[in-house]
């Protein structure tokens, strides 16, 4: 089960409660982040062999079409925006200022070591005039 976390707090994308991404708030140093704005659930499965697959160098296999995505057991707990303020459940105060302690930092990095194809912050190709801000700072 995949679960998104955004708040004022670094926002999280789990998957099976493991950390696969997060995304610390640095509004502060002028780099935008999605905590006052309504947010939707969006997937698509879509062709991107030129640029998140080393470069190219892992190509789709086609012959295995048709893709398929699936999601059992999805639950998402949300906040509704209204007049530009969130109305949260009270059940939600927890997981909204949840934190990473040691080993989801650690299993967070093991994900990214072991398991991300692309990473936009190392695409020198796609941003050849240089990496955006949190690239420098999100580390």
């Amino acid at each position: 089960m995949a679960d998104r976390k955004f708040s004022n707090h670094p926002s999280r994308i789990s998957v099976d409660g493991v950390p696969i991404r997060q995304f610390k708030n640095l509004e502060a140093h002028g780099i935008p982040f999605p905590n006052r704005h309504p947010m939707r659930i969006f997937s698509s499965i879509y062709n991107a062999d030129q640029w998140a697959t080393r470069g190219g160098l892992i190509k789709t296999d086609w012959s295995k079409a048709p893709f398929i995505a699936s999601y059992r057991n999805f639950n998402a707990e949300a906040c509704v925006w209204s007049s530009g303020k969130p109305s949260c459940p009270s059940s939600s105060t927890l997981w909204l200022q949840q934190k990473l302690d040691p080993m989801g930092f650690q299993r967070l990095k093991w994900v990214q070591q072991n398991h991300m194809i692309y990473d936009y912050c190392t695409d020198g190709k796609r941003f050849p005039g240089g990496f955006p801000r949190e690239c420098y700072t999100n580390q």
